[in-house]
């Protein structure tokens, strides 16, 4: 029989898990130690040891160089990611509820320095307003049968956003012009929704790109939502489940998907138009 997506990525990260554990006993490093040369709480290393957390790549670097094994990091890196590049179910992630799901993906922001975002339908979650994300995430939550905590949520997504304000990252951001149109929640969540992206785009660490409706002879045609993290991670996000890819050709070609599909978007003032418009839009249907 073969083995299970899930499964099959437990074993890989468990066998990350156990390159991790055999380092620090080479060291001749207790928990407690690695832990206090790494400025955690002695509960993380445990988690990482047991596979129970994930360790980002920053996390790898530093217990590698606190064990006197850099020479090992990268390989680490690279099958702790391959690890993580099958299909991650959303209610398998969820089943604690919405608001740890957000904040699993702290570690990651906080060691990515270039942020590529694409979506056809969404306004990319480090964009959303609280509003606009408690529509979203309670309709996710009831679609999936797991807890709806999509108040603290929300909440939690906002807080994690604040990421676009910090020195040392950059965001990327192009979007079709249809994910204006599409109304999540009422009417006072979706105007503050597309108020805000008028702000977050004059941000100076933040390019926010939009592909006209009506563009004229498309070079790419409209791809599923992703996220590519540095040069190292790509993030798909599908209706059952989150697909990480590693693959350097891979990441390539997301890569090369992203620069035509940012070619065709507009910026500054022709961004800003549009998004004005889609208000104008959001207020003749009120009235």
């Amino acid at each position: 029989m073969t083995a299970s997506p899930s499964s099959s990525a437990q074993a890989a990260r468990e066998a990350v898990a156990g390159r991790l554990r055999a380092i620090r006993k080479t060291a001749d490093l207790t928990v407690v130690e690695l832990a206090g040369r790494c400025g955690w709480h002695h509960a993380k290393v445990s988690r990482i040891e047991n596979a129970r957390t994930p360790p980002s790549p920053t996390d790898i670097r530093l217990w590698c160089t606190h064990a006197a094994a850099l020479d090992h990091a990268e390989d680490l890196i690279a099958s702790s990611l391959n690890a993580e590049s099958l299909y991650r179910e959303w209610r398998q992630r969820a089943r604690q509820g919405l608001r740890q799901l957000q904040d699993s993906y702290l570690d990651l922001y906080r060691s990515t320095r270039l942020f590529r975002v694409y979506s056809p339908t969404l306004v990319p979650g480090l964009l959303q307003t609280e509003g606009y994300a408690r529509a979203l995430l309670s309709a996710n939550a009831d679609l999936l049968d797991v807890p709806n905590d999509a108040d603290a949520a929300a909440q939690a997504r906002v807080e994690r956003s604040r990421i676009i304000h910090q020195a040392g990252h950059r965001f990327l951001f192009v979007i079709e012009e249809a994910t204006l149109r599409y109304q999540l929640g009422d009417h006072a969540a979706m105007a503050a929704q597309l108020g805000y992206l008028l702000t977050a785009g004059a941000l100076p660490a933040v390019s926010l790109g939009i592909i006209p409706s009506d563009t004229p002879e498309r070079i790419l045609w409209p791809e599923e939502l992703f996220h590519v993290y540095d040069d190292t991670l790509v993030s798909v996000e599908l209706l059952s489940a989150q697909v990480n890819v590693t693959q350097p050709s891979e990441i390539a070609l997301y890569l090369k998907a992203f620069e035509r599909l940012r070619s065709m978007a507009v910026y500054g003032a022709d961004a800003r138009a549009l998004i004005t418009r889609a208000i104008d839009a959001l207020d003749r249907a009120e009235t």
